[in-house]
């Protein structure tokens, strides 16, 4: 599925940070782009890009971490054929490729001390020599680089080149995490799960219980945006009654009875006690206990209108949070669910 390029948030911190970006852009000087990961580091390096005057050229993108410290050196500078082992022919670096557009560079900080000196020459002077080569090429190339790490901590240690922190930093742009833009946890789960909705093809988008809407804002967020988005994306696909608001919410996917890392016959997470990443919403409360049902004659209707006082007094203990009731009753959520179309209460929800 292809990536969302479109700016989505009405936090202040994060329109602060577009609008830095925004007004940087049209200069030609190079941009560091700090932030989390999932905080949308390459969507500002987009932005950055087609606001400039080299929209028109190429945008090309180079992982710093992706590749092994032997290859990363050729894969930016280009090589001769021959210059290596396996340099069957000539090839281009990304420095060329990116030649009248922009290159953006991420995860900056894990570049070699090599590689560190090569890119500092490229910036300074406009020039690249592919590796086996004696002769530089000159390329006109903005850059653009991210990272997550503290660059002049990382300068202090002597991990980072001082004077190639100076080059590249004429301007930062600092992205806020998603727990500190208040306000935008809603916006974005509202647009993830309409997307999903529309691929599923559902008639429409019924949304998110109050209580799974609660639980998304207040939750942490250590993957940001990414993360977020695929969250809402899996309550989206997972909910198997598109007429009713989503209210089961997974924030773990590792979360299973049957981990690896549990003990045999230790008690699983969802048998112990509903983890904070599968209930939209715990409550503390005790599920009340119900009153004997009258004296009747009719042991089937009475063990019946039982056992649905019982499911409603749970619904309502846990502010109607399927997974937090079925943890509540020590049942497994496929069981609570049947009992729950068993009894007519599907579609119960909070007053």
């Amino acid at each position: 599925m292809a990536r969302v390029q479109n700016f989505i948030g009405q936090s202040l911190p994060f329109l602060d940070a577009v609008e830095r970006a925004s007004r940087a852009a049209p200069l030609n000087r190079p941009v560091l782009v700090i932030g989390e990961r999932g905080t949308g580091k390459e969507l500002i390096a987009e932005r950055l890009h087609h606001l400039s005057g080299r929209w028109a050229g190429p945008l090309v993108t180079m992982n710093c971490a992706a590749l092994p410290e032997n290859l990363i050196e050729a894969e930016l500078f280009g090589h001769e054929a021959g210059a290596f082992t396996g340099a069957a022919k000539t090839r281009k670096g990304r420095f060329e490729e990116a030649d009248g557009g922009t290159l953006f560079l991420d995860e900056l900080a894990t570049l070699s001390s090599p590689a560190q000196d090569r890119l500092l020459r490229a910036v300074e002077y406009g020039e690249v020599t592919r590796i086996g080569a004696s002769r530089p090429v000159k390329v006109d190339v903005r850059i653009v680089a991210a990272t997550n790490e503290h660059l002049p901590r990382l300068t202090d240690e002597g991990k980072f080149r001082a004077d190639l922190l100076d080059r590249l930093s004429f301007e930062v742009v600092t992205l806020p995490p998603l727990r500190l833009r208040q306000g935008d946890v809603s916006l974005l789960a509202e647009h993830f799960g309409r997307r999903m909705a529309s691929e599923l093809e559902w008639g429409g988008w019924p949304g998110f219980s109050k209580a799974a809407m609660a639980s998304l804002e207040s939750y942490g967020w250590p993957g940001n945006v990414r993360e977020l988005r695929n969250v809402v994306e899996r309550a989206v696909y997972r909910w198997d009654s598109p007429e009713t608001p989503i209210s089961a919410i997974q924030f773990d996917p590792f979360a299973s009875p049957w981990s690896l890392g549990a003990a045999p016959g230790s008690p699983t997470p969802a048998a112990a006690a509903p983890q904070a990443a599968e209930t939209a919403e715990t409550s503390d409360t005790p599920v009340p206990a119900s009153a004997p049902p009258p004296e009747t004659s009719d042991f089937r209707a009475a063990v019946h209108a039982y056992e649905r006082s019982i499911l409603e007094g749970a619904l309502k203990a846990n502010r109607f949070n399927q997974r937090a009731t079925a943890a509540a009753l020590n049942l497994s959520y496929d069981q609570l669910r049947h009992a729950l179309k068993r009894h007519k209460l599907m579609d119960s929800e909070p007053a």
